[in-house]
């Protein structure tokens, strides 16, 4: 069945500029898996070398986090839309002098 699996901008250059693309799964693991065959140079942002996914690298299907849910083995209908969202950290330090 097909799912919708939506890019976030940073992750784009790496899918042909793609926001969203249409792939076939039953879990949120084929789905990735099936992601990164398609787009090999995604890989590397979202797994580890030893195919874990990156704790920076969040995923959800409808607004539910699936590290609440049964992480990449939670189960996707075709209505379903998963979102790849990578944390971003930053933001400034500052030490203030009297």
């Amino acid at each position: 069945m097909p799912v919708i699996i939506r890019i976030p901008a940073p992750l784009r250059p790496y899918m042909e500029k793609k926001e969203s693309v249409l792939l076939e799964g039953n879990t949120v693991g084929e789905l990735l898996e099936q992601l990164t065959l398609t787009y090999p140079s995604l890989k590397k942002h979202l797994f580890h070398e030893g195919g874990k996914l990156r704790s920076f690298v969040n995923v959800y299907v409808n607004d539910e986090d699936i590290r609440y849910l049964q992480k990449e083995q939670t189960q996707v209908s075709e209505k379903d839309v998963i979102s790849i969202i990578p944390s971003i950290a930053g933001g400034r330090t500052e030490v203030w002098h009297r």
